[in-house]
């Protein structure tokens, strides 16, 4: 197949996911780097669904023979997933964008020549199309978990505590470095924030292990990790999804895809907490701790000397709590409590769209 087709075909199949990759020039680019020759007309018929290989060998009989060499191949460079269960057969499937090979070459944190021309090209493709692909019939993939020393509405668990069952009860918790932030230092726009600090969890988080593109953790090194990252200032970001806990990253305001931009574009790239921040007056130094740390731009010192509160900004994640002196900054509730869709209703609302 002639090479230009070839690409934009692959860019048409990986764009049915959920979380697809719509075309761009950007996009083409990107997939000739993650992509080789052989490897791309094997993605273009390969199901995002899990499959043993002797049913992908149905798919590809002119491949068979060499068919698992391509596919663990694949799973190295970080374009296809594979799992095993014991006594069981192992499986494959095509990663999407997101989670998945968006990621893959950043996750070990390592500095290699396809992170640097893939830097670049995934930042003009936020511009280009991602960005808009990441509010997909506004509903985003990922939200903000609010943090916050007390929540107003006493009603409501602290969600911070709340996260440590379910760490507990994942079957694997792996840490991996943030692509985000690896991305904006590959084109010398990087910030000081820790890297490796991008959380995941069950199969997933196995196949990176085993693909040395994290390492394991446990409960009690997650929560940590949590915690130091709500003290440098970021956001817990995870699965917009009902009782799903895949993944949890922590995102600053100036890397990061969600967060960034939101910013620049105004797309609805992540669905904001239930909370928002709330500025007692009478207890306000006016010291601008709060304005320094929001990676939204949503709090500022305004002329009465005290922190005002942009609300349709705030993304309610609570960064701003923790550091204020005076205790004058909290968490409060928005009224409505819009808890995070069911899958079914989250994989509709995205696929019609789509």
């Amino acid at each position: 197949m002639d090479e230009n087709k070839l690409y934009e075909e692959l860019a048409k199949h990986l764009d049915q996911g959920v979380m697809g990759s719509p075309r761009s020039p950007a996009l083409i680019e990107i997939l000739k780097v993650l992509f080789p020759a052989e490897e791309a007309e094997i993605a273009i018929k390969l199901p995002m669904q899990n499959k043993t290989l002797h049913e992908l060998k149905a798919l590809f009989p002119e491949s068979a023979a060499s068919l698992e060499e391509i596919l663990t191949h694949m799973a190295e460079r970080g374009t296809v997933f594979t799992s095993q269960r014991p006594g069981k057969e192992r499986k494959y499937r095509l990663l999407p964008s997101v989670v998945g090979w968006a990621e893959t070459p950043f996750w070990a944190g390592k500095d290699t020549e396809d992170t640097r021309k893939l830097a670049p090209l995934w930042l003009k493709y936020r511009e280009e199309a991602f960005g808009e692909e990441l509010a997909r019939g506004g509903m985003p993939v990922m939200r903000v978990v609010p943090v916050s020393r007390t929540l107003q509405d006493s009603r409501e668990v602290l969600p911070f505590d709340a996260l440590r069952p379910k760490i507990e009860a994942a079957s694997f918790r792996a840490v991996a470095h943030c692509p985000c932030r690896q991305m904006k230092q590959g084109v010398g726009e990087g910030c000081a924030h820790t890297l490796e600090n991008c959380l995941h969890f069950g199969a997933m988080g196995r196949y990176m292990v085993e693909h040395g593109m994290a390492r394991e953790i446990t409960t009690e090194e997650t929560l940590k990790i949590l915690k130091d990252a709500n003290k440098e200032g970021l956001v817990h970001a995870a699965d917009n999804i009902e009782g799903h806990m895949g993944t949890i990253c922590n995102c600053c305001g100036c890397c990061c895809v969600f967060l960034d931009t939101k910013k620049k574009m105004g797309t609805h790239t992540i669905s904001p907490s239930n909370y928002v921040a709330h500025v007692d007056g009478d207890l306000c130094a006016a010291c601008g701790t709060c304005e320094e740390r929001c990676p939204m731009e949503a709090i500022a010192v305004g002329d009465e000397d005290m922190a005002v509160v942009n609300e349709g900004l705030c993304i309610g994640c609570g960064v701003c709590t923790p550091t204020c002196a005076a205790e004058a900054v909290d968490l409060t509730s928005r009224g409505e409590v819009k808890p995070p869709p069911e899958i079914s209703e989250f994989l509709t609302t995205r696929y019609k769209e789509a």
